[in-house]
């Protein structure tokens, strides 16, 4: 029986099953979306002035009135860039601020705060958080008999936590830079070839030491900066560690949930007391967790297999490619 995995297929041929799976999901969503009498991105045409308006450019005409697609295609591509990027060591806060600059660059119509924000990108963020109960949900369930496993987790979890919660400002504030996520990209680089040097595989996750959990807690704390993939930060302090590969995977998954949950609740707690614009669109919003969703199950399975094959470096060559075009192009290196 061969022991090659199932992606060494030729890359145009994954691409194709890959898309395609994603596109039968993504598709009917948005139209039951789109046809939804409730949907905030529709206006009456009889209050609109859109025959005049340059920015009307794009509508579909439903019922008596139109929408604007510009909204829907946005929130579907930064669900595919987020279900791709989260589970990949290649940072999907890094993607998400370099996609929407360049949505922002070919778009001659603003995008709304709620979709170029962190509202727009904790809710993608939870539907990669539902990715990981999908595929993890058996270990899940096994972690009620595993109270040391627990405490690690939970000790992980606390840098986050804390550096969150103290540089909570300046952090939503590095999200609006897309230099900094491209200097971040190559930092990312950096962690994933250092890991491949010196990672060992020895050790069981069971037996992992207290300073191994917040050595790597430390690691996704750093990671909380656009750029910087947690993915690939806490499997890479991981391997550093002594973990097995797929064992590094494991938890690195484990201490996302409490991190990315907690963003979540937090931003809800924000929404529901008024601290965010509750002109939110929130029909986009669903479609792109939806979509990240589909996309993370198919890609943190996919990172499995490149992990325990050991294919990590392919990731850090994209990242240093993707952040050095990044930086020229904020630098004014590129051709705009």
């Amino acid at each position: 029986m061969s022991t090659h995995c199932s992606f060494s297929l030729p890359w145009l041929r994954v691409a194709f099953r890959f898309y395609g799976i994603v596109w039968v999901f993504a598709v009917p969503t948005a139209v039951l979306i789109a046809l939804s009498p409730k949907n905030p991105c529709f206006v009456t045409i009889s209050n609109s002035n859109f025959a005049a308006d340059p920015e009307w450019r794009r509508v579909v005409f439903l019922s008596g009135r139109i929408l604007k697609m510009d909204y829907y295609v946005y929130a579907a591509i930064l669900g595919v860039v987020q279900g791709v990027a989260e589970f990949l060591p290649i940072s999907s806060s890094g993607h998400l601020v370099i996609a929407e600059a360049l949505i922002q660059e070919c778009s001659s119509t603003p995008l709304p705060d709620w979709l170029k924000g962190m509202t727009m990108n904790v809710a993608l963020h939870f539907g990669t958080l539902l990715s990981i109960a999908v595929v993890y949900w058996r270990d899940l369930l096994d972690l009620r008999k595993n109270l040391r496993l627990i405490a690690m987790i939970v000790l992980a979890s606390v840098p986050v936590a804390v550096i969150g919660l103290i540089f909570k400002d300046q952090i939503e504030a590095a999200f609006d830079s897309t230099m900094a996520a491209g200097c971040g990209l190559l930092v990312t680089a950096v962690f994933l070839l250092i890991a491949r040097k010196l990672q060992r595989g020895t050790l069981d996750l069971d037996k992992m030491p207290a300073w191994s959990a917040w050595f790597i807690g430390v690691f996704q704390a750093v990671a909380i900066l656009p750029g910087i993939s947690r993915a690939g930060s806490t499997v890479a302090s991981g391997l550093v560690c002594g973990l097995k590969r797929q064992d590094a995977a494991r938890f690195s998954f484990f201490i996302a949930m409490p991190a990315i949950g907690g963003a979540t609740l937090l931003e809800l707690i924000k929404i529901l007391r008024g601290k965010v614009a509750m002109d939110i669109a929130w029909q986009p919003m669903l479609l792109g967790g939806v979509i990240s969703f589909v996309v993370g199950v198919l890609c943190l399975r996919w990172l499995i297999r490149l992990l325990v094959a050991d294919r990590l470096h392919w990731f850090a060559i994209y990242c240093l490619i993707l952040g050095s075009l990044t930086i020229a192009w904020q630098s004014g290196l590129l051709i705009r």
